[in-house]
């Protein structure tokens, strides 16, 4: 299994499915969040970052572009690359080099140019009827996790 989708009828079942994503998630993994605005990509960074046992506020780091955390099992890194122009400008946050040793939990991926050769979830929210909707896609080191998701509720 390299994809799986999810209902997410409430903010609380996209808190479930995130805190299943941060339970499988290692050092040196990447998070892509899609979507257009208000998708729900900050609520999904929201609830991984509390599973990851994060207990501050969790802004979006729109104008900052990157918030960092203490977590367990290491460092993730927040971002959100919306306000980029271009993918140098992504080079330039040191985001490449922050996967030796940090989960990076990533929204408007696109902005960054091609994604680096690290294992990668894409988390694609949309809106669906009067909820969201998630289509979750495995590469590298997270095909084998992708199952542990397929049974969050």
């Amino acid at each position: 299994m390299s994809v799986l989708s999810r209902a997410l009828p409430d903010e609380a079942a996209t808190a479930r499915l995130a805190a299943a994503a941060a339970a499988a998630a290692l050092p040196g993994d990447l998070i892509a969040l899609h979507g257009p605005l208000g998708a729900g990509k900050t609520a999904f960074a929201r609830g991984f970052l509390r599973a990851l046992g994060v207990a501050e506020e969790v802004p979006s780091p729109t104008f900052t572009l990157v918030q960092t955390y203490d977590a367990a099992p290491c460092p993730v890194w927040h971002c959100d690359l919306y306000r980029l122009a271009r993918p140098d400008d992504a080079a330039e946050l040191g985001l490449e080099e922050a996967l030796d040793e940090a989960i990076l939990l990533v929204e408007w991926p696109e902005r960054m140019g091609p994604p680096p050769p690290a294992p990668r979830l894409d988390v694609r929210l949309a809106f669906a009827g009067g909820g969201r909707a998630a289509r979750l896609e495995a590469h590298g080191g997270w095909r084998a996790r992708l199952r542990a998701l397929a049974d969050a509720g």
